[in-house]
């Protein structure tokens, strides 16, 4: 099998893999990290970034453009950078897709995939970016290895090797250049290890080469492995107490330039890169006085997500494979109303696109973006079977734990999210939710388009249709009518709550009728209403 072109399909499939592979390396690179300051966040990180990174080009998934595509990488990690190893990576990206573009121009417009040559000038270009936000190249870092890849691609792309051959030479002179930091940079060898961020960049280098030939790179895990009196004099050394980052907007080359200055006189690790039309700046910096970081950015223009971590005990403090938080709910809605119901009970919400059911794809792309460790999916009978399946198994091959809930409505979803608690188990969490579904007792009703002979009668077009256990129980002159009878049905093996969910183009009214016939016919019962806007039926109706 031949191996593949770095078109725009390709390199959407290198950042998925790459975000992939760091998840499984975040630990491994943590532990390296000692230089600039050792907080044991690189992998960390970089993983958010090329996951920022990530989305921004799944958006452009209809795209057949290399071009967009690197731009669209590019601009996600510049907007999603963390940490000093982010803002290397947005560069690093921004140095693709500067040169993609320089030579689209160059050609008409046109650009079908990146050969081993412009691979090499893309790396090249980049070198020259890290520095320049760097401010300047110190030898033992990820400049170090980005250098020797760059070179390494340039002399595979003049011998016309092809861009497979290219990427496996930048990646093993990365490999190379990566062994020789500890050497060159006093902290690493005190500390024993490689450099963290040169090591991220290897798994992304892998991660392509891997993406284009099919063939997965096996490296040897990085070790630690210091001088016990270096051991010493990183417990009793010092750091700067925050991380300061924030995006700036609205000023010129002259005012980041002013802006540098200002940061290295209150901070250390200073690094402020720019997107490929230096509209956005991504400042970067270490410092005791997290205030006085961020007022030398306000006197130069518009500041927006601002960041400041504490570097002090933060080993550790963020769940395993670099998630943000610990737990979070996952639930498929239908219609605007619902977003914002189940948004407002603390969900997050994958919203169901007028072009079809929700994909494998779609449900992993809402999964990872939820930054948790662990999650609980309401599908809500908007997934189906075999695709909840393979994205909740993708999503674990990412180190998330997924826990589904059998919720077939979006009413048997308020039940199971009424009852989610983070501070149990995952699996005390995930049966106590299920359980709630189950209880749920749920039905819908539809408008009949037909005459049709159904187990409850005949029907006619314009009809109201109850609906429970996919069969029509209920056939009444109108919405109204078969949603109060489909209620009297439900709540005839008992119930308290009465929980109303009305469609797109469902009359205010009909929930006015349904909460009143409630009222009057079941006293012991409560009913709310929703407006949700879903498509298809006209009701959903739960009972609990």
């Amino acid at each position: 099998m031949s191996d593949r072109r770095l078109d725009a399909s390709a390199l959407r499939d290198w950042a998925y893999t790459a975000v992939g592979d760091l998840i499984t390396h975040t630990d491994e690179i943590n532990r390296l990290n000692v230089f600039p300051v050792a907080d044991a966040d690189t992998g960390t990180n970089m993983l958010f970034t090329m996951r920022g990174a990530w989305a921004q080009a799944d958006a452009l998934a209809a795209s057949d453009n290399v071009v967009d595509i690197a731009a669209a990488l590019a601009r996600g990690a510049l907007q999603g950078a963390r940490g000093n190893s982010g803002v290397i990576l947005s560069q690093i990206l921004r140095g693709l897709a500067d040169v993609t573009a320089s030579a689209a121009a160059d050609r008409g417009g046109v650009l079908a995939d990146v050969g081993g040559a412009l691979f090499g000038a893309a790396l090249r270009h980049s070198v020259a970016l890290v520095v320049s936000s760097m401010g300047e190249a110190v030898p033992g870092t990820i400049v170090s290895v980005l250098h020797d890849a760059a070179g390494a691609a340039e002399d595979a792309g003049a011998a016309n090797s092809g861009i497979a051959a290219a990427v496996a030479a930048a990646a093993d002179a990365a490999a190379v250049a990566l062994d020789k930091t500890t050497s060159q940079l006093d902290v690493l060898a005190e500390a024993g290890v490689v450099d963290a961020g040169g090591r991220g960049l290897l798994v992304l280098l892998d991660a392509m080469s891997a993406t284009l030939t099919g063939h997965v790179r096996h490296r040897e895990e990085y070790v630690p492995s210091p001088p016990q009196a270096s051991v010493v004099a990183a417990a009793t050394g010092t750091s700067p107490q925050f991380e300061v980052m924030y995006l700036l907007s609205g000023c010129d080359a002259a005012g980041v330039e002013t802006l540098r200055c200002s940061l290295d006189r209150v901070g250390e690790s200073v690094a402020i890169a720019t997107t490929a039309d230096a509209g956005q700046y991504s400042v970067h910096v270490h410092a005791d006085d997290a205030g006085a970081a961020v007022e030398a950015g306000l006197s130069l223009g518009t500041l927006s997500r601002i960041q400041i971590t504490s570097l002090t005990g933060a080993v550790g403090a963020r769940p395993s494979g670099g998630w943000a938080r610990e737990r979070a709910v996952l639930a498929v809605v239908d219609g605007a109303g619902a977003e914002k119901l189940f948004a407002g009970e603390g969900a997050h919400v994958l919203q169901l696109q007028a072009g079809g059911p929700v994909s494998a794809k779609h449900l992993l792309h809402a999964l990872v973006n939820t930054g948790a460790a662990q999650i609980m999916v309401l599908p809500n009978g908007y997934v189906a079977a075999e695709e909840l399946v393979a994205g909740c198994t993708a999503a674990s091959g990412w180190g998330i734990d997924v826990v589904p809930v059998p919720t077939a409505s979006m009413v048997q979803g308020l039940a199971a999210l009424a009852m989610h608690d983070a501070d149990r188990q995952a699996v005390d969490d995930g049966y106590t939710m299920a359980r709630a579904a189950a209880g749920a007792r749920h039905g819908s009703v539809r408008v009949a388009t037909e005459e049709a002979l159904t187990w409850a009668g005949a029907c006619e077009p314009g009809d109201g249709l109850g609906i429970a256990a996919d069969e029509v129980l209920i056939v009444g002159k109108d919405v109204a009518t078969a949603g109060a009878g489909l209620i009297d049905l439900l709540l005839a093996a008992g119930g308290e709550l009465v929980t109303v969910l009305t469609g797109a183009g469902v009359d205010a009214a009909v929930g006015e009728a349904l909460a009143e016939h409630v009222h009057r016919e079941h006293l012991a019962a409560e009913i709310v209403t929703y407006h949700t806007g879903h498509r298809g039926d006209a009701l959903l109706i739960g009972v609990e």
